[in-house]
């Protein structure tokens, strides 16, 4: 076979073969469909030889990956050589194989004008230098792009039929569930999770308060982080869990079994289609006054908890009974603020609680309940008193005051506490299970 040689005179051109594939499907084998893109452009350079065209050694290959982005691998590199002027001739073996996107082919052109490169397609030839060449390129690139667009069509359609008939379509698995043979398959351990995050919110009706006391008890994703508000909105507002397969805002009956049952679903939506400032006003209304029945005025008499409302504002306060019974002369403190003389108790009850004569009248108190426990044991139990009691539920705060306080004394000059010292070996059996559950989560 005789070779031909380059016209005397003529320029080298550097030509850069840019091959592509959809889907990884076929590319292990040892000849694929790249292969077969590159050997047709060879063979084309090969074929222009005496125009003094020339193939460049590198590969610029991008396979498993779609046309209707610009972001490939192969392509950036491709684009970087040609910024840099290494690169005269783009040769592909079909124009559909560097982009199916109109706007995308219209910047790449940009870029191959502003640095003088020509671009070919092997199965349909054209020369973007000239007029005619740019039409044909525009018409054979609509046609690429039509052809994308039925293609989506096409698995939009049949995703939209399937989801119909109830079928897991892949995607994001929702916590509580598995996929087995391309089905949702209830995950137990998780299921139980997912029940619980229903079942808590139907109770205390605040998404704020259940993340809370999750993330105190150290309940996480399946991805290891712990759940947040953010999350338990997705969670509470996903009809899968109710057995639902849901297209485009419409829910279908689905093939998978249901986590939730219906009647559950249905108090949890009912709570949240009030509004955020209604439902925490009625958060609010339903958290126990954690002094009842234990604070008292200076005259001696219990003081009862009340509220009132102003301007949409929930107030809480306790009142002295003398002054309900006999006016306000009755007593000199009439009313207290609720929850600042609540957070002077509890500041009061922390401060207590890391006194060393409380460690050690607790120690003394519990040993003889609780076998092997040390005067560490009781240190290292109260301190953790702290962080654990801002992630309670009011009413779990409420059950431990009542547990450790057995009187508040309110005066001219401050508060008296006394504490229930058998109530203080409850919450080291508390404090110790919640430390072992912190354990088991971890």
């Amino acid at each position: 076979m005789t070779k031909t040689a380059p016209k005397i005179g003529a320029r080298k051109l550097r030509c850069a073969i840019y091959t592509r594939k959809s889907s990884e499907e076929g590319l292990e084998m040892e000849f694929n469909s790249l292969d077969a893109q590159r050997d047709a452009c060879s063979a084309y350079i090969a074929s222009q030889r005496s125009e003094g065209w020339v193939e460049l050694a590198a590969h610029y290959d991008d396979g498993g990956i779609s046309g209707a982005t610009l972001e490939r691998p192969g392509l950036k590199r491709l684009l970087g050589d040609i910024e840099d002027r290494h690169v005269d001739v783009v040769v592909v073996y079909k124009i559909d194989r560097l982009s199916r996107a109109l706007m995308d082919f219209a910047k790449l052109i940009d870029v191959f004008d502003r640095n003088n490169v020509t671009f070919v397609s092997v199965t349909q030839a054209f020369n973007t230098t000239t007029s005619m060449g740019r039409l044909t390129l525009n018409i054979l690139l609509s046609f690429a792009q039509f052809e994308r667009e039925v293609i989506g069509e096409r698995i939009r359609d049949k995703f939209a039929a399937s989801r119909k008939r109830g079928m897991w379509m892949g995607g994001y698995v929702p916590l509580g569930y598995a996929v087995k043979e391309r089905k949702l398959v209830i995950n137990e351990p998780e299921a139980a999770i997912v029940r619980m995050i229903f079942e808590r919110f139907v109770e205390v009706g605040s998404a704020t308060a259940v993340a809370r006391a999750l993330a105190g008890e150290c309940v996480r994703t399946r991805k290891g982080r712990l759940i947040d508000k953010g999350f338990l909105y997705k969670l509470l507002n996903n009809r899968v869990y109710v057995g639902d397969a849901v297209h485009k805002g419409t829910a279908y009956p689905g093939e998978h079994e249901a986590i939730v049952d219906r009647s559950l679903w249905d108090k949890v939506h009912s709570i949240l289609q009030e509004s955020p400032r209604k439902r925490a006003a009625n958060t609010r209304a339903r958290t126990p006054a954690i002094l009842k029945g234990l604070i008292f005025s200076p005259t001696g008499c219990a003081m009862t908890p009340t509220h009132t409302r102003r301007g949409g504002r929930l107030y809480r306060y306790y009142v002295s009974q003398s002054v309900l019974k006999n006016g306000p002369a009755a007593c000199p403190i009439r009313r207290v603020p609720a929850g600042e003389i609540e957070a002077a108790v509890i500041d009061q009850l922390r401060h207590l609680l890391r006194a060393p004569e409380i460690i050690i009248g607790t120690w003394r108190a519990a040993r003889s309940e609780i076998d092997g426990l040390t005067e560490d044991d009781v240190r290292d139990a109260l301190e953790e008193f702290d962080p654990l009691w801002d992630e309670l539920f009011p009413a779990e705060q409420a059950r431990i005051v009542q547990l450790l306080v057995e009187r508040v004394d309110v005066g001219p000059h401050g508060l008296d506490i006394r504490l229930r010292v058998g109530g203080l070996t409850h919450l080291l059996r508390d404090l110790g299970g919640a430390r072992d559950r912190g354990r088991q989560a971890a």
